[in-house]
């Protein structure tokens, strides 16, 4: 039996990775967070498959914090496969991304993206704004019921 998981962070670049992190566990909120380091890695967790086919997709994350810029499979295909499959369609998938380009400001909320954020330079302010997101998805959030 595979435990739910609260928040699934998928980044590339590991200063970022490092930085959510830990501004994560300052905030108490690292019970329970998956990592994928590209598109291919998020899809085969969210789906239950490759190396995840054990994991049952009930136990999904909560939250996804999704970067555009990925390898294999960039973000916004994976916020397209998230928004169309209804297993997967009501999780909150925020972009947490360096890209201020419209056109993909405008493309993820077109997919169904539920908050799309550009990363703060300094570390103060993406160690808050990762901080302030956990804390609203995973405490003041209300979800459906499935």
């Amino acid at each position: 039996m595979s435990k739910a998981v609260e928040i699934l962070i998928v980044e590339d670049n590991p200063e970022d990775l490092e930085l959510a992190l830990r501004a994560l566990r300052k905030a108490n909120l690292t019970n329970s967070i998956e990592v994928a380091r590209d598109g291919v890695e998020a899809l085969d967790f969210i789906f239950c498959r490759g190396i995840h086919v054990e994991r049952k997709i009930e136990n999904g994350p909560k939250v996804i914090l999704l970067d555009l810029k990925l390898p294999r499979v960039d973000g916004l295909e994976v916020l397209r496969q998230v928004k169309q499959d209804p297993r997967t369609q009501k999780t909150p998938v925020v972009v947490l991304t360096s890209s201020k380009e419209q056109r993909d400001v405008v493309e993820s909320y077109k997919l169904g993206v539920n908050s799309y954020i550009v990363k703060p330079v300094n570390f103060e302010s993406f160690a808050g704004a990762v901080r302030d997101l956990g804390m609203y998805w995973l405490l003041l959030n209300e979800r459906p019921q499935e």
